[in-house]
């Protein structure tokens, strides 16, 4: 057995070499032009390998090299802004190299190892250090400082000396006393999952400016979600409205097996994006691996771990960060076919009977944690699932059902009917209610909770009386019954409808999202008094400031103008019960 053994069959994206010393998870290089590959296997003699590169034209006989190295990413300043594929190789250097299209068994390094960064160093000769602690500092973009750290594996020690200046990746900037070197970059492999001191308690909501994500179904900053949805949704639209406008500081945004016109628009839109914290481009704090659906598909198991890999490096920072994959089913499918190519026994719908283990070890990389150095840091992790014909039974829905704690669903039927985000809140739910309760109630206002418990209420009743609607129509309900359905439908379309490409309407603060819930409700309480009254439904139909309330999500001064419409409101009301 040596470093170097021989292909002895080809499958696919599956390699079968002899003659090869190996442990699992090694990166090897598959036949004369070194293609990239990870041993996922070994019987007797035989490695078994998949292969990150099209494997056409492979023929038994052809060399197998073992690096001897795990799957492991650079990690170090220069990784935001950038464009990788699914194992770390910048695409517009690819592209300098090779043209448009790319070929097989070229190699790229993550980082640029010629680009000099200014490190100012923040610790001196003879201070204490361990494994996460930040040394230094490297301004990587306008929004973004660089915090440069020990490696993580490294014991208690102290630095031996250190020193500012301007430095590549692969410089030394100094020691530590037991000799080990310092640079601004380091390697992780990507299957590893980085050390923390301990995960917190999930009770801070990651605000996302989507009025039905915040106020009805919110997630924790650290949590995880899953939006599964047939084709045309609003799963990639939705994913984007996030990694745009969610207050993370640094967003890792995975094209997981997805068309490669969706990746084309993020590469498109983000440069020309402005974070609204800063005013500085989103590409500024934006790290994306594009790994589209041509190609080749063990390459999207790889564009995974890279992601939550790198979402992990900055979470070590201090930083919180949310990933988006989009999409996991295609990662899935993805190990369905080397699965069948390694003639495993099949689970339900023919995919591995470890399809839910793989799942929850992504998974389970998110969460907020204090660091080895005791700072906070988050990964939030938001997966796209694209079930087939919208079938929410089959396994990958199912199996990331058990594991997140909230639960986007997309609904065709709101989707056609043009109501975006197209999220169904009779199905969707969030776990996270509970434990962010307390931060609404000390951030927002004590009334937040009754608020939501209302509207939902009331989207519920809408529910169970459409049914006589369809069958009676609206106009033989009584009155009351026919209020409920119009306060439901104002919710509807006033508050859960929301336009991402309108320049004010894209993003909604908790604020806002308070006063026009609040209001809207306000209006059916008065309402539902005049009706008492005796005022008739017409009349109360009719009122401006019910017209008013439907423009409140597109003005940008809503504190003023929600005012001036509650005052109105109130008068109107005033009036119709004294006439």
């Amino acid at each position: 057995m040596s470093q170097v053994g021989e292909i002895y069959r080809v499958a696919g994206p599956v390699v079968t070499a002899v003659g090869l010393q190996a442990r699992m998870y090694d990166v090897a290089k598959v036949g004369k032009e070194g293609l990239m590959g990870e041993v996922i296997e070994i019987a007797d003699d035989k490695t078994i390998i998949q292969v990150y590169e099209d494997t056409s034209g492979l023929r038994p006989g052809e060399p197998v090299e073992n690096t001897g190295m795990p799957l492991s990413v650079e990690l170090g300043p220069g990784l935001l802004t950038s464009i990788y594929d699914g194992i770390q190789r910048p695409l517009p250097i690819l592209k300098e190299k090779m043209g448009d299209f790319i070929q097989r068994g070229v190699m790229a390094s993550g980082l640029s190892h010629e680009k000099k960064w200014k490190f100012t160093p923040t610790v001196k000769a003879g201070d204490r250090v361990s494994g996460g602690s930040i040394i230094g500092t490297v301004p990587e973009t306008k929004s973004i400082v660089h915090k440069v750290m020990v490696p993580p594996l490294v014991g208690e020690t102290t630095i031996k000396d250190i020193k500012a200046g301007e430095f590549t990746v692969d410089d030394v900037i100094g020691h530590l006393a037991d000799g080990t070197e310092l640079k601004l970059m380091q390697k992780w492999p990507v299957r590893k999952a980085r050390p923390f001191k301990e995960k917190l308690r999930p009770d801070i909501p990651l605000v996302t400016g989507q009025r039905i994500l915040d106020c009805l179904f919110p997630i924790a900053k650290g949590g995880t979600a899953a939006i599964p949805g047939p084709f045309g949704s609003g799963k990639t639209v939705t994913q984007q409205q996030l990694a745009k406008w969610s207050d993370a500081e640094i967003v890792v945004y995975i094209g997981c097996g997805e068309r490669g016109n969706e990746m084309t628009e993020v590469l498109t839109e983000f440069p020309h994006l402005t974070d609204p914290k800063t005013g500085n481009p989103l590409m500024d704090r934006t790290v994306l691996i594009a790994n589209t659906s041509n190609m080749p598909v063990a390459a999207r198991e790889a564009s995974v771990y890279t992601g939550i890999t790198i979402a992990e490096y900055y979470r070590d920072m201090g930083y919180g960060v949310s990933l988006m994959a989009d999409s996991t089913s295609r990662w899935a499918e993805a190990m369905r076919e080397i699965s069948s190519r390694l003639e495993e026994m099949p689970g339900e719908e023919g995919y591995p009977a470890y399809l839910a283990a793989r799942l929850s070890q992504f998974y389970e990389r998110a969460g907020r944690v204090i660091t080895n150095m005791g700072q906070e840091g988050s990964v939030s992790v938001i997966g796209a699932v694209s079930p087939p014909g919208g079938d929410f039974s089959e396994p990958v829905t199912q199996n990331t059902l058990r594991i997140v704690k909230v639960f986007w669903a997309l609904d065709a039927k709101l989707a056609q009917r043009r109501h975006f985000p197209a999220i169904n809140w009779l199905n969707s739910y969030s776990l996270y209610q509970d434990s962010l309760k307390e931060w609404y109630v000390k951030n927002i206002g004590s009334e937040w909770i009754s608020l939501k418990a209302e509207a939902m209420e009331l989207l519920q009743k809408e529910s169970e009386l459409q049914e006589i609607v369809q069958l009676v129509g609206s106009d033989a309900l009584p009155e009351d019954q026919q209020l409920t359905l119009e306060i439901a439908r104002m919710i509807r379309e006033y508050f859960l409808q929301q336009n991402a490409y309108h320049e004010v309407d894209t993003y909604c603060s908790l604020k806002k999202q308070f006063m026009m819930m609040k209001e809207i409700l306000t209006f059916g309480r008065l309402a539902s008094k005049a009706l008492a009254a005796g005022v008739p439904m017409p009349k109360i139909l009719a009122l401006k400031s019910k017209n008013d309330l439907a423009k409140a999500k597109f003005e940008a001064d809503f504190e003023k103008y929600l005012a001036g419409v509650d005052e109105q409101m109130k008068a109107e009301f005033k009036a119709l019960e004294a006439a």
